[in-house]
């Protein structure tokens, strides 16, 4: 078994060669603007996972998912010649899901944003129900006062 500081160069290694590959070899019509986003490679050298992002609407995304697919022969070849481990890893392709993630979480800030500044609009003319300070209480202004008259 490899150790995993191989395997994540083998995986740095695999993403660039698909990449590559992507862009130079592959002629599909279907394949979109991809970008692969990210490779792990297990322990054992066996499997390769590559994770992709496709810009464009969920159609494209779809195409070229199945251009993946079709293309997973081609793409293996091509890793097995530029790579020099004893057996060539099995690669399967994954939508990465992190831009659709990142949207969602700049939406949920854009509106924390929205509230806060209402909230902060609100507060403009706000008054304390209770005056300033809750907690004072008549017996701390007259303590107040003789401790600010005894050091004048």
């Amino acid at each position: 078994m490899a150790d995993a500081a191989r395997a994540a160069r083998l995986a740095d290694r695999i993403k660039v060669i698909v990449a590559q590959a992507l862009e130079r070899r592959i002629k599909d019509p279907r394949l979109g603007f991809v970008t692969v986003t990210d490779a792990r490679v297990t322990n054992d050298l066996q499997h390769a996972t590559l994770y992709y992002t496709v810009y464009g609407d969920e159609t494209q995304r779809e195409d070229t998912a199945r251009a993946l697919e079709s293309a997973k022969g081609i793409l293996r070849a091509e890793v097995g010649k530029n790579i020099t481990a004893r057996l060539t890893p099995t690669l399967t392709f994954v939508a990465d899901e992190i831009p659709a993630d990142a949207a969602r979480l700049e939406s949920l800030l854009r509106t924390a944003r929205e509230k806060d500044a209402q909230v902060a609009e609100q507060a403009q003319g706000a008054q304390y129900a209770a005056g300033e300070d809750v907690y004072r209480t008549s017996e701390d202004d007259d303590a107040a006062g003789t401790e600010n008259t005894s050091q004048a």
